[in-house]
């Protein structure tokens, strides 16, 4: 029984063996790309919209409205990275009811390398927001004390981000191939509609825990640079005459 397709050596290239993870990767990449170019080979103002057109405009714009949500403004530069985080591990457990079709958000390796994405991506969002200097200094804040926490803290969000991935979608993995063991007809259809299910909720709670971590990022950079350019409030002195008295 494969539980992982790190495992599955489907060819090899100039000797390097190419397993299903990155073979699966590469065919999931390709079906968004070529989908999206031809759902949007007409995107012009005179054509009417059909109707893989208007699903494609529901699904973007249900993420974007998702991530105003949370980030309370228009943040479009979010909506890119979230939204690919969104649509590459939904369209993975999608194919899992493909005969075969391994997803590779199955592999620690995979999970392990979008949570890295995320890890690197929140610090890039905090710096363009509000600056280097800025950002490095919430790691100091409230106390300079506080500096290792901040940091363990950082890095254990990757880390739990990618074990809860690959937790949800190796757990429904194994089910099913025991429950295709013990009954192989029933069971296993019953077992694809909850994977199907678990994936998209996975897929969903993946993205939108990026795009917390990324507008906590943004907020307090923003935060901390109106609070250094603040101007303090100035009395005018009281004018002669009436006030005086």
């Amino acid at each position: 029984m494969q539980l992982t397709p790190d495992d599955i050596i489907l060819l090899r290239i100039w000797g390097f063996p190419l397993n299903a993870t990155i073979v699966n990767t590469w065919i999931i990449m390709a079906l968004l790309v070529g989908i999206s170019m031809i759902v949007t080979r007409n995107l012009r103002a005179d054509v009417p919209p059909n109707r893989w057109r208007t699903a494609l405009e529901v699904i973007v714009q249900s993420i974007q409205t998702q991530i105003e949500e949370i980030t309370r403004k228009s943040a479009r530069h979010v909506m890119y990275f979230a939204g690919t985080l969104f649509l590459f591990i939904a369209l993975s457990n999608l194919l899992l009811v493909v005969p075969g079709f391994l997803p590779p958000t199955a592999s620690l390796s995979t999970t392990a390398a979008l949570a890295f994405s995320v890890l690197v991506a929140v610090p890039l969002f905090g710096i363009a927001s509000g600056g280097l200097v800025r950002y490095l200094r919430r790691y100091i804040e409230p106390s300079p004390i506080m500096l290792p926490f901040n940091i363990i803290g950082e890095f254990s969000r990757g880390i739990s981000l990618a074990i809860r991935l690959y937790g949800n979608v190796m757990s429904g993995a194994v089910i099913a191939a025991i429950l295709l063991s013990v009954a192989p007809f029933f069971f296993p259809v019953v077992m694809n509609m909850l994977g199907l299910l678990t994936g998209l909720i996975q897929a969903y709670i993946f993205s939108i825990l990026a795009t917390v971590y990324i507008s906590s990022a943004t907020a307090e950079s923003e935060s901390s640079g109106i609070r250094e350019y603040s101007i303090p409030h100035q009395s005018h002195p009281p004018r002669s005459g009436e006030e005086q008295r």
